[in-house]
């Protein structure tokens, strides 16, 4: 049977999807690449907005003309949104087959070859699962996530992803070692490392900065980037090895949610504004050179103009690269949700969000002008989807470049000449070769724009 998946939310989804995807594989399934072609239909799903959801459920509406042409296809809902609503999805699209939550995707196989005629739904929680010995399935190129932790131990008021995901589990440090070692193998030279609030992995005597500095030791590794950390917990270790380690990117997406005090109470961040700026301080002046994203909600239970005017001027004063920019969505399970009154109107969310979008845009397109007439080295990753003339790769401080070829390919270090910018790329002109890399070909050519952190929420 060919299975199909479609992916929604954040880079976490992301990496599950090549998780089952590689689970499905080693057990005979194989890839379809059109709904036509699909004898299964998986969609892999996000559950920390309300709008997330409802895109999951239109889409679901979209697939009843396939069923009809084909009754024996199989629909499923699997990831965050399966946990948070269940047997609910059956109940409002009838026609879901399975619906299995991220703790069960071992069981695909099975389930998947044992449907009848009532749906199948898998969402218990298991604590033990970190899906030792399944190779996600990814397609070839210069970058890999590698997900290092499942679950979240944080409570803010606001997020489900507790409630969805579990417990934090950290992976083992040797297994994740031995995964970018083969990673690298591969032609790999590019991981990113994933965690719900990645800075807080530990493993025996392996907590996150020396997992970063074993991870920079394996040769053909050229560049480690990861998220998202969580402000609390932000060590100096961590930051001088961000700051020493080449590896390293010179990037970190630090998420803020909020720069009032009285805010970040009710979301139950457990930091102040001032601990965010010492953070933000030390990273800046031991790595001058860095670049710092975030993430920022407006609208929460309780915010005031006061509180409002607070996080706009953080935005000010900080001069994020880039920011992730939401008005506050309630979700149900949240401690938000159970106990604070959603009491913004939707007007002035819309409206707040809508300025400090305005705010961050015209900041973006600044600090990337600032990189035009420099020469900066630039990783290639791979060919622009629109315009496959064009390279694309990224900066050390993880800015978007695209720039002509020449015979620079996909692994190898350039240095290109910027010659525009916009708020979110960098165009230039390619210099010379630096280094060549040792990468295969490229599977699939890549969507110039922002990819690295959330893509329907903060996840922490």
């Amino acid at each position: 049977m060919k299975v199909l998946i479609e992916t929604y939310g954040c880079q976490m989804n992301t990496a599950d999807s090549e998780l089952i995807q590689g689970i499905l594989r080693t057990d005979g399934f194989e890839t379809a690449h059109t709904l036509e072609e699909a004898d299964i239909l998986i969609l892999n799903t996000c559950a920390v907005r309300e709008k997330a959801e409802a895109r999951i459920m239109g889409r679901l509406t979209n697939f009843v003309p396939l069923k009809k042409q084909n009754p024996n296809l199989l629909i499923g809902v699997v990831g965050c949104m399966a946990k948070h609503l269940g047997h609910d999805i059956v109940k409002k699209i009838p026609y879901v087959d399975f619906v299995v939550g991220p703790d069960n995707y071992r069981r695909l196989p099975a389930i998947l070859r044992s449907i009848g005629k009532n749906a199948e739904i898998q969402t218990a929680f298991d604590r033990t699962e970190l899906y030792a010995g399944c190779t996600p399935h990814r397609p070839r190129g210069v970058t890999a996530w590698v997900t290092i932790q499942r679950g979240c131990n944080y409570v803010c008021a606001y997020c489900i992803v507790p409630y969805v995901r579990g417990v934090e589990r950290n992976i083992p440090a040797e297994n994740i070692l031995a995964e970018v070692r083969e990673l690298a193998q591969q032609g790999c030279s590019v991981v990113t490392l994933l965690g719900q609030t990645v800075n807080s992995y530990v493993d025996k005597e392996v907590d996150f900065p020396e997992l970063l500095r074993r991870i920079a030791a394996i040769d053909g590794i050229e560049q480690i980037r990861f998220t998202s950390p969580h402000p609390l917990g932000f060590s100096d270790e961590l930051i001088e090895v961000i700051a020493s380690e080449p590896k390293v990117a010179k990037f970190v997406h630090l998420p803020l949610q909020s720069a009032s005090d009285a805010q970040l109470r009710a979301m139950r961040r457990n930091y102040t504004y001032e601990d965010y700026c010492t953070i933000v301080q030390k990273l800046r002046t031991a790595c001058p050179q860095i670049a710092i994203s975030t993430d920022i909600i407006v609208g929460f239970c309780g915010e005031t103009e006061d509180d409002y005017q607070c996080t706009k001027q953080a935005l000010l004063d900080h001069r994020f690269a880039f920011a992730f920019l939401f008005a506050y969505s309630q979700r149900s399970l949240s401690i938000a949700a159970r106990t604070l009154p959603d009491d913004v109107p939707n007007d002035i969310k819309q409206k707040r969000l809508a300025e400090i979008i305005a705010i961050q845009q015209t900041i973006s397109k600044e600090v990337y002008a600032q990189c035009v007439g420099k020469r900066l080295p630039v990783i290639v990753e791979g060919f622009s989807r629109r315009h496959p003339e064009q390279a694309v790769g990224n900066t050390p401080d993880f800015k978007t470049t695209l720039f002509t070829g020449g015979d620079a390919q996909p692994g190898d270090w350039v240095e290109i000449e910027i010659e525009r910018a916009t708020s979110q790329t960098l165009k230039g002109k390619l210099i010379r070769i630096l280094k060549k890399g040792n990468a295969p070909q490229v599977e699939n050519p890549i969507d110039v724009g922002i990819s690295l952190g959330p893509t329907e929420n903060p996840p922490n």
